[in-house]
């Protein structure tokens, strides 16, 4: 199937979501249900380009409604399937051309499935994908070369913590605590709650993958 030039996509999945989610459904030209996810578009009268998951969680009731709001479902067995709700609506975007997506829903209580999201930058990379996880007080994306960054009041802290064993040549320009051809190893907080000091910034890294974490209170 082709996609749309400047295609958005948002992946809304079933972790933490609320009026703040609601406020982003909005922006995108595409979006996929992963799940709960699913149903809190269908819930709020949005409609999805595909809605995937196992669904073990909702209601019949709920799941005709997300059947109604999605041009397509795709279920899976609760028990016999190898990836998370989440991975296995990214691949789902991933096999359908879409390259830009950010996704809502991906961090919540559960550490191990919002560790695991995480660790899907690292998928998403390797693909040539561009992909950002977002909450309410997170936004999070990987940079493997530079990253741009302007000021933003929603996202005042940014950190860079590595995804590989180490990070070298890490340079910031426009940072109130600046680096330059600086080394962060897993296990090091020197990249914690730095601030833009200039309107716009940027990291550059000479080898590595670094988590850049835009976040707030």
């Amino acid at each position: 199937m082709s996609v749309p030039a400047h295609s958005r996509t948002l992946i809304v999945t079933g972790g933490n979501l609320g009026a703040w989610a609601l406020d982003r459904l909005s922006d995108y030209t595409t979006l996929i249900g992963a799940d709960r996810g699913a149903e809190f578009i269908a819930r709020h009268g949005y409609r999805m380009r595909v809605a995937v998951g196992d669904f073990d969680s909702i209601a019949d009731g709920q799941l005709q409604a997300i059947r109604d709001a999605a041009d397509e479902v795709i279920s899976f067995d609760a028990i016999d399937k190898d990836w998370s709700d989440t991975e296995l609506a990214f691949r789902e975007a991933v096999n359908r051309g879409l390259r830009d997506i950010d996704m809502i829903g991906a961090l919540g209580t559960r550490f191990d499935h919002s560790l695991a999201n995480v660790h899907l930058l690292k998928q998403a990379q390797e693909l040539g994908c561009s992909l950002r996880l977002i909450d309410d007080h997170n936004e999070i994306s990987l940079c493997e070369h530079t990253v741009r960054l302007t000021v933003d009041s929603r996202y005042p802290y940014v950190s860079l913590l590595p995804l590989t064993e180490a990070v070298t040549g890490i340079t910031l320009q426009g940072f109130l605590y600046p680096l330059n051809d600086a080394t962060i190893r897993i296990g090091q907080s020197i990249g914690i709650s730095n601030v833009l000091d200039q309107p716009s910034g940027t990291v550059t890294i000479a080898s590595g993958l670094l988590l850049v974490i835009r976040s707030r209170d």
